[in-house]
């Protein structure tokens, strides 16, 4: 039987923690392994506890989700951030994005739903929930210049196969689930990861994505 998944809760709404405690542990193969009131806290618990995921809200007093998660992936490169917010937050999206989250839910998500989540993200996956990738998408292109033809933007232009690759990454899915999609062997998806990374000058999947995104790739 596989391990559960150890989750760190950060949010500056007691009442918030709490419930979320209670809803996660009902769920088989999660466990809440501790809690935090602000980013500077946050990061002490994850040195602490070194939990699988930490869900992360945004707006803390002290420090806020992002430079949290800002400060974990730089002192802990493997860290798994899902931010949990409202769209309230809606400037923080892309900085928490560029920062190193693997995900960005809002609260109105289901149980089920925030679940499903947490088990992507530990799979290796990326999940954006879809209205904010919409908003995300439509932000970039009001704030980005109109680009020249976005292939001219990279050193080396993406083959069909590496967009194709992509477009499936910036769906949240995993290399098993793109390789099973596209009929290819999962270590040749990770290969064609590992190409797109490089040619985007991206430090992990989400960065990206998101820098796709800023190209008009995906």
């Amino acid at each position: 039987m596989a391990e559960d998944i150890r989750v760190l809760l950060v949010d500056d709404q007691r009442l918030m923690r709490e419930g979320l405690r209670l809803l996660l542990e009902l769920e088989p193969g999660v466990t809440v392994v501790g809690e935090a009131g602000d980013g500077q806290e946050a990061v002490a618990q994850y040195e602490a506890l070194q939990p699988d995921v930490v869900l992360m809200d945004v707006r803390m007093p002290v420090m806020d989700g992002v430079e949290a998660t800002r400060r974990l992936l730089a002192r802990w490169p493997a860290a798994r951030v899902v931010i949990l917010t409202t769209f309230d937050d809606d400037e923080y999206v892309l900085d928490a994005l560029r920062a190193g989250a693997l995900g960005y839910l809002l609260k109105d998500v289901s149980v089920g739903e925030l679940v499903d989540a947490l088990r992507r993200v530990m799979a290796g996956g990326v999940l954006i929930e879809p209205s904010v990738a919409r908003k995300v998408v439509a932000e970039l292109a009001r704030l980005a210049p109109a680009p020249s033809r976005p292939a001219a933007r990279l050193a080396e232009p993406l083959s069909e196969r590496e967009r194709e690759i992509l477009s499936l990454m910036a769906r949240g899915l995993t290399n098993r689930e793109i390789a099973q999609r596209l009929f290819l062997a999962e270590g040749t998806v990770k290969n064609y990861v590992t190409t797109i990374l490089g040619k985007l000058d991206a430090r992990d999947r989400t960065h990206a994505v998101v820098r796709a995104q800023e190209l008009g790739l995906v």
